[in-house]
């Protein structure tokens, strides 16, 4: 059984007034509103977008 690392992301601070493929990267990511949390596989993609948006959000 292989198990898969993961990583959690928590959004705080808002994408209101970001570039729009900041926004896109949000929700990419699975987070809609402040505070909330979103665990995904710890994958170069998605390792890329927590980087684009790093400002914008906390790795918990």
């Amino acid at each position: 059984m292989t198990t898969q690392q993961t990583v959690k992301i928590q959004l705080v601070r808002s994408p209101i007034g970001c570039q729009e493929s900041h926004r896109a990267t949000v929700r990419g990511l699975g987070l809609r509103k402040l505070n909330s949390v979103s665990e995904l596989q710890d994958t170069p993609a998605v390792r890329g977008m927590i980087n684009k948006i790093s400002y914008l959000v906390k790795v918990l």
